[in-house]
């Protein structure tokens, strides 16, 4: 009895298992594989809000400066480490905007050039007097005055030639006893430029004239006049310039890389603002085969008919040259609004998904620049879609996310002052600020904004001086942004704007400081170009109430690329002046 009750217990044991495996085991298994599924298809990363470049599978410490790691944004959002998304209200305000990037045919396309009317070199000649003497009268009015080959240009009283005259007389009755001294006495008046009639008239009249004319020895144009009457002047001494303005030369700043792009021979389309609706055509006569070391150019010169009279010396004209052909008939070609540089980078923001706002920083290999676009030997492919407006915007949200960006090729904390180009001050937390999205404008108070504007307009001030080469004017402008700067009311912000200002009155402070101790140009234009990079952050943050626009121009800083803002949209660079004044394009308008 007693063994048959435990086999029975045994049995039941056995049973409440196998009725418990089929009952639980099953849910079990499915919750498991669920629950594994579920983190599989988060895919959670971690990152650290001080260093965002630091991208880990599991919670943790920062490897950098040990804080602990936060969920990355990214991760929900299902975006790579280099992407960041913008939201449609940014695009919006920004005016972004997206092309198709195709392949393009070079040949047909033009090639626009910038250049000024000048003489003539060939045809310009200068009057001058063959002898000394004092200008009893001069026919010569004003510059620009026609004249004409062999027109009397001025009466000169001259002792020497007085005297060789007399000499002349007495010679000429020695002339049958002395012939060799009567031949070097007229060929002395005749290296004077006198006429054989005018000295067979004083031989056969035996009068001596007090006042010998000046004739002008080519038609044209006076173009400088270099005496006054009553003037004494010495031998071989110039009286005018003379220049004959029935052909004239339009000179064109041509870029290095555009250099290969040019011929002899080439037909060029040449408009003045003059005349608008007129184009006059004209051929490549010259390339200077010396490049100017301080604007990378060389002088492309075309010799254009002027006998209307319509083209007048230091004229600016644009010139359109066609039939531009490179060795791949087709090429991948883009806006020139598209690419941002910075030194030997040049890069540009892929739209990574068609259906959101969702971009990537793409290093890209440029070749040579025709009109407004710009051919890509490497980076991109056909079909990519990249931004073609508003592209600072966009790179300008890349930095403040600590992703790649112009001046950020590796991503992270954003360089400030003199390590980074556009950067700002990222220190503040992810945790501090709130998690608040850094790609849309700042809200703040209208009198804030009306006391960023006193700043900006002394700003424009200070530009307006680099653009003239007014050192002293610039040291002026630079210390009035200082005073200017001291005096916004920083206790109108709040928060994670008060932090941005912080961040970036510090460094627009500094550069202002340095630009006004210093009395060297260059140095000046240093310190704008870092000025300029935060107060273009401090703009597009906090807005000042009017239409600014963003600037840039290739050349300045050694070829690396400098911004600047400005209110109108015409082009007046301040890193050149007069060197290079019309040097740059807008690349951004901040609404």
């Amino acid at each position: 009895m007693k063994n048959n009750k435990i086999v029975i217990y045994i049995g039941l044991l056995a049973v409440g298992l196998l009725l418990g495996w089929f009952l639980f085991g099953g849910s079990s298994k499915e919750e498991t594989e669920h629950n594994h599924d579920k983190v599989s298809e988060t895919n959670q990363m971690w990152t650290c809000s001080m260093h965002p470049q630091i991208m880990q599978p599991e919670p943790g410490d920062c490897p950098i400066c040990g804080m602990d790691l936060i969920p990355a944004e990214s991760g929900s959002d299902g975006l790579l480490a280099d992407q960041f998304k913008l939201t449609e209200n940014a695009m919006a305000l920004a005016n972004i905007q997206t092309t198709v990037v195709g392949k393009g045919n070079v040949e047909g396309n033009t090639i626009k050039l910038s250049g000024k009317i000048a003489e003539n070199e060939e045809a310009n000649a200068v009057q001058v007097s063959y002898f000394s003497g004092r200008i009893e009268r001069l026919n010569v009015s004003f510059t620009g005055e026609e004249v004409r080959k062999g027109q009397l240009l001025a009466t000169i009283y001259s002792p020497e030639l007085y005297a060789a005259q007399q000499e002349l007389i007495t010679a000429a009755s020695l002339k049958e006893s002395q012939p060799a001294l009567y031949k070097a006495v007229r060929n002395k008046l005749k290296l004077w430029k006198l006429s054989e009639s005018q000295i067979n008239q004083i031989e056969e009249t035996q009068k001596v004239k007090e006042n010998f004319p000046v004739y002008a020895t080519v038609s044209g144009t006076v173009t400088e006049k270099l005496v006054e009457q009553g003037d004494y002047i010495k031998q071989g001494q110039p009286l005018l310039k003379i220049a004959n303005l029935n052909k004239v030369w339009a000179n064109f700043d041509v870029y290095e890389n555009q250099i290969d792009l040019f011929k002899k021979g080439q037909e060029v389309l040449v408009t003045t603002n003059a005349y608008v609706n007129k184009k006059f055509k004209g051929r490549v006569d010259f390339i200077d085969p010396i490049l100017n070391t301080k604007t990378r150019t060389v002088t492309l010169r075309v010799v254009l008919n002027n006998k209307e009279d319509v083209f007048k010396p230091g004229m600016f004209v644009s010139a359109k040259i066609n039939g531009v052909v490179n060795e791949n008939k087709e090429v991948l070609t883009i806006p020139a609004s598209s690419v941002l540089w910075t030194g030997e980078r040049s890069v540009v923001y892929l739209k990574t998904n068609p259906d959101e706002s969702v971009f990537e920083m793409r290093e890209v290999k440029l070749g040579n620049q025709i009109g407004n676009e710009y051919e890509v030997l490497e980076g991109l492919f056909a079909g990519n879609e990249i931004v073609t407006n508003g592209t600072f915007t966009v790179d300008a949200a890349a930095q403040l996310q600590g992703k790649k960006s112009m001046m950020n090729k590796d991503g992270g904390k954003v360089m400030t002052g003199h390590e980074g180009h556009l950067g700002m001050n990222n220190n503040v937390s992810k945790k501090e600020s709130g998690h608040t999205n850094m790609n849309q404008r700042l809200k703040v108070s209208e009198k804030f904004q009306e006391q960023l504007k006193d700043v900006y307009n002394v700003y424009i001030n200070l530009k307006d001086a680099l653009i003239k080469d007014d050192v002293i004017n610039s040291s002026k402008n630079a210390s009035a942004l200082a005073s200017s700067l001291s005096k916004v009311d920083m206790k109108l912000l709040k928060d994670e704007a008060h932090n941005h200002w912080m961040s970036l009155v510090k460094e627009i402070q500094s550069s202002a400081t340095a630009i006004s101790k210093t009395s060297d140009i260059k140095a000046q234009r240093d310190h704008f170009k870092h000025l300029s990079s935060h107060l273009i952050n401090t703009v597009q943050l906090f807005g000042v109430k009017e239409k600014v626009y963003v600037e840039y121009c290739p050349m300045a800083d050694n070829n690396n690329g400098a911004y600047w803002l400005s209110k109108e949209e015409q082009i007046l660079n301040p890193y050149f002046g007069d060197a290079m004044l019309k040097c740059g394009e807008v690349k951004q308008t901040i609404e």
